[in-house]
């Protein structure tokens, strides 16, 4: 009996052994990879700004100021103002939560129904032909197209912008999910798991779904920048969030009118829509390069 106690113990340890270095090897790839620590650090200023910036801002960005109409950057006004005398700081710092939530909420939703999808059109043959026709009809369109015509029909309001932007996109998610779930399918040990009457929930949920999370992670993040981008185009061209709420691209819409006599309307919302999305692209690259296994570059 203590004997087996001993053993019970022995090997508790050498797992925890095996997973802390398995997590120091992580800290070491993820510290090595430019990309990834580059976009981190992009990421975590633009997070801090996002939260940050409303408690820091001095002044409503709904409120009209006629006076201070189109006024330069200074001391007042770090970002100057708008064409109705509105605080640009204020206006962009608030507009990053709604971009940024948007982007965020549509990286989600796309994930889960893009997993759904995706296992189930891998593990059906009889759903694949149905679900990946639907998906290639959508993926027809031009992805801003199509969330024009969305918007056209559901109207402008944030939910409607999630809504829409999670239709176009969710097909390339679904489809990615698919390709890793097809590969997964084949191996051998889902072949015994069959043999021994495992149920098809089963295997979808317990074998399949934890192996393809890591390429579902990685184009989330690209997901994420594709909404930011296109909920501002959306805004940009009056078919999104409407106005006043303060989106970076409605900031857009409100400059592009006094882009020649205001600069700053257009080109600090430009920044953040540019950082952020920059941001999310380096990560997102370096984390496919990070949980890739057969990425050799990895310091050991």
């Amino acid at each position: 009996m203590q004997t087996t106690v001993v053993r019970e113990q022995e090997l508790s340890n050498v797992k925890s052994h095996i997973k802390k270095e398995r997590r120091q090897l992580l800290i070491r790839r993820f510290l090595s990879n430019k990309l990834a620590v580059t976009g981190s650090i992009i990421i975590v200023i633009i997070l801090l700004f996002t939260f940050a910036g409303p408690l820091l801002a001095s002044h409503d960005p709904y409120e009209l100021e006629a006076k201070q109409r189109l006024l330069e950057p200074s001391a007042a006004h770090i970002f100057g103002t708008d064409n109705y005398g509105r605080d640009l700081f204020s206006r962009v710092a608030h507009g990053a939560k709604v971009s940024i939530g948007v982007g965020f909420f549509v990286a989600i939703i796309t994930s889960i129904l893009g997993m759904i999808i995706g296992l189930y059109a891998a593990y059906y043959r009889s759903l694949d032909n149905i679900l990946m026709r639907l998906c290639d009809g959508l993926m027809a369109f031009p992805a801003i197209l199509l969330a024009i015509a969305i918007m056209a029909a559901l109207g402008p309001r944030v939910e409607n912008v999630i809504i829409a932007l999670s239709i176009v996109f969710t097909p390339y998610v679904a489809r990615t999910v698919r390709s890793s779930a097809l590969v997964i399918k084949e191996q051998t040990y889902i072949e015994a798991l069959k043999a021994q009457g495992a149920g098809a929930t089963r295997i979808i949920w317990v074998n399949i779904a934890p192996n393809v999370i890591s390429p579902l992670v990685v184009q989330a993040t690209f997901i994420f920048a594709d909404s930011i981008i296109t909920e501002a185009a959306l805004s940009f061209l009056g078919a999104g969030i409407p106005a006043p709420a303060p989106s970076w691209g409605n900031l857009l819409y409100d400059g592009k009118m006094v882009i020649f006599n205001a600069w700053w309307m257009t080109v600090f919302p430009g920044i953040a829509i540019m950082l952020t999305v920059f941001g999310l692209n380096l990560f997102g690259d370096g984390l496919r390069d990070l949980l890739d296994p057969h990425n050799n570059k990895a310091k050991k």
